[in-house]
């Protein structure tokens, strides 16, 4: 097994009360060149959850992290006209990823739940102090564009998990 230190949750970006499938984000990933879908488990609006990649298997759902990562990924995202960012995960999603998230940290005890908007670049990451609020991300050193995604603090949310 690979040696997972990092959790990170997605979400589509579909517009909210829109149904989509691990086939459909499958679809879209190949689609842009990858092998099969990035993420390593689905969770639908039903609050039903879906395999995606094997855990053994390297991820596609976050540069620089997926090595050692498992990626979640949430249906919706967006408001209902899918332009902007928008918490529209449904209760059953919200109690399907906090059963997840537990299930999960029981087998990597030590893996850290992010969200992927909260990834950090590697100054982030190494310096003493550097406060993630504060960055830009404009570092010539940062990795990861500036997301709204998964449209809600998981780093807070599950501060306790």
């Amino acid at each position: 097994m690979r040696k997972i230190d990092l959790i990170i949750i997605h979400c589509s970006a579909t517009p909210e009360g829109k149904d989509f499938t691990t086939a459909d984000i499958d679809r879209w990933h190949r689609q842009r060149g990858f092998a099969s879908i990035g993420y390593h488990f689905v969770i639908y609006r039903d609050g039903s959850v879906h395999h995606g990649r094997p855990l053994a298997q390297v991820g596609a759902h976050c540069q620089g992290h997926n090595a050692h990562s498992i990626g979640i990924c949430y249906i919706g995202g967006l408001t209902a006209d899918g332009k902007h960012p928008k918490d529209s995960r449904t209760e059953e999603q919200k109690s399907a990823l906090v059963a997840l998230l537990r299930k999960l940290r029981v087998q990597f005890p030590n893996a850290k739940i992010r969200g992927h908007r909260e990834m950090t670049c590697k100054r982030a990451q190494y310096e003493a102090g550097f406060n993630i609020a504060e960055c830009s991300r404009h570092c010539a050193n940062c990795k990861f564009a500036a997301k709204a995604c998964p449209s809600f603090d998981a780093t807070a949310e599950y501060a306790n998990i």
